[in-house]
Formats: C-alpha cells, structure tokens, sequence
C-alpha cells in the first residue's frame, strides 16, 4: 500500500468539526451508572502456566448488565507492595487467547489485566466471553453493524461499558495502584482504549494505530474490513445511512478524545489502509490530555510492532518508575 491519505504536513493539523449529540455526555452517565447497579465481583482465580516469574490469574468480573467477562491477570513474583497496571483492550476479531501470548507488561514489571472482548474470539485468537445482549436489528457478518439502528442496543455501548468496568477489576486488586492505570490496544483495542479515557479517570491512555475514529470519513475512502462491515450494510439498507451514522456519533473515538484528560502517547502507520492516518489524527488532534505520537511513515495497519511496543514501556516507566 503507498500513501494514500493526506500528507504528513497536513495530517499534523487535520481537525474535522466535531458532532457530539447534545447527550452524549447524559447518554454514557445513564449507561454507566445502570451497570453500576451491579456488584462488580471480580474474582482472581490463580492459573499454573509454567511461568516461573510471573504468577497468572484467570480473571472474572461483571460487565454490561452484570454480565460475566472474561480475561487474564499477570504479576511480576518479584515486586514491590504496590504496582501501577496496565490495562489492555484486544483487536478486532480477537480474543483473551492464554496468558502465555502477553507476557509483555508484567515481564515489564507491571501489573496486568487483560480484557477479553464479548462475543469475538474465533477470528485470530480465541475468546470466552459470549455476547449476551444481542442488537435488535438485522447486521452484516461481524459486530460493527450489531444493535447500530439505536445507540441503546448498538454492539459498542456493551463493550465500552465492560472495558469501563475491567478499569474497576484492576483497581479492585490489592497489589494494584489505583491512582498509576494505564490503558492501552491497538487498532480496535486503541479505539476501546480512547473510549476508556474519556469515561474513566485513567492516568495514561496509549492507543496504537486505532480503530473506531472518524466513522464517515472512514467509510469512504477505504473499502476494506472491518469498516467495510458498514458501507455494506448502508448500500443494503439504504434508506438507514443517516440512522447508522447518527448512532455512531455516540461511538466514536474522536469524541472520547475530547473528554480524555490522561497523558497520551498514540501510534500511526502512514500507509494504514484499514485505519487510515487522517482518522487516527483526528482523534489525536481533538485529544484533550496532555499528548505525544509516534509516526510510522513506511508501515500499515501492523504500524510499530515491537519498536512501538518499546516506546510504550520507555513512556511508562519514565513516568512511574
């Protein structure tokens, strides 16, 4: 893929108008707080992996609704009493998978908890946490079109909400420093992890190449999945464009972004066909939080890797370490 999208120079200073619905602010309090009604019960069943450094626990906690999700809690066996916590967010299609594929933050000497992701899970790693609030409508094969006729049964409103709530989980755990919680993911996990700022009091939010940005934009100068899952839909349902993108309002992570008051250190891949720069900018450019980015000029939707990785580690323990 060769560059595609606005040049660098203009990326730097692209700043769409914003459309926040009025109550996007009412909206996400009512949904947070009817989850709140439900005891947040997070459970941390220790796990023997094999893992001589690191103790592993098989996480439980109650999401949107009260519903059970899933995920992976990693500690360092050597520490000290308390350890700030990484909190990360899985890609599109992804799930928890075993605790031997992130060992990272906790090797790192971090506190980690791992959010598996609702009703995902087959498409690269596996998952084990079922979607128990299926939307109301029709949708195309994936989650981006689940519930999108209305913001109240729209697949994302339940994920946001569980990914406010494994902030809890961490928290909850004794050895974790509440006050030092850093979220992070990449491409849809960096989309969960801007929502997850803007609702939660994090300190850091590090979003990697993010989905779940600028959804008109995207929809219409890229034609590949997933935010293909939604041009396909309105082409179908073509008397609901105007419905979708309305809901979508409520979802994006530009929006986030100017709710967001953590230090932030993004990621963008310059030739990034499925998550295109000028949609990660428009986020990073509306963030509200103190900021920095790391530009990956010659790369895709893969954007950093392991270099990216590092930073991420170096921005860390300069802050907490």
């Amino acid at each position: 893929m060769a560059f595609f999208d606005l040049p660098l120079n203009e990326l730097q200073t692209y700043k769409p108008a914003l459309d926040i619905p009025d109550d996007f602010d009412s909206f996400w309090k009512t949904t947070l707080d009817e989850t709140s009604q439900y005891p947040l019960d997070a459970t941390f069943n220790s796990v023997d992996y094999g893992l001589k450094t690191l103790e592993t626990f098989d996480v439980t906690f109650a999401g949107f609704g009260g519903q059970p999700i899933k995920g992976w809690f990693l500690l360092p066996k050597q520490r000290a009493e308390k350890l700030p916590c990484v909190v990360e967010y899985i890609g599109y299609g992804g799930g928890r998978s075993l605790p031997t594929e992130c060992l990272l933050w906790a090797s790192a000497g971090f506190a980690y908890l791992l959010m598996d992701t609702r009703g995902q899970g087959s498409s690269w790693s596996t998952g084990d946490t079922p979607d128990l609030g299926a939307g109301a409508n029709p949708a195309f094969p994936g989650v981006m079109t689940n519930g999108i006729l209305d913001p109240q049964t729209y697949y994302y409103r339940r994920l946001f909400t569980d990914a406010v709530r494994a902030v809890a989980a961490a928290r909850s755990h004794e050895v974790v420093d509440e006050k030092r919680v850093a979220v992070t993911g990449g491409s849809q996990g960096g989309g969960i992890s801007l929502a997850a700022a803007g609702l939660t009091d994090v300190a850091v939010c590090m979003p990697d190449v993010p989905f779940l940005c600028h959804y008109r934009r995207a929809t219409t100068i890229v034609n590949t999945h997933p935010y293909q899952e939604i041009r396909l839909f309105c082409k179908t349902h073509r008397d609901k464009t105007e419905t979708v993108f309305n809901t979508l309002k409520y979802f994006d992570g530009v929006h986030f972004a100017t709710r967001a008051k953590a230090k932030t250190l993004f990621s963008v891949a310059l030739m990034d066909d499925i998550c295109p720069p000028s949609t990660v900018y428009a986020a990073y450019n509306h963030y509200a939080g103190e900021k920095d980015i790391r530009v990956y000029e010659f790369n895709g939707h893969e954007g950093g890797q392991g270099f990216q990785n590092l930073e991420k580690i170096k921005f860390l323990q300069k802050l907490w370490m």
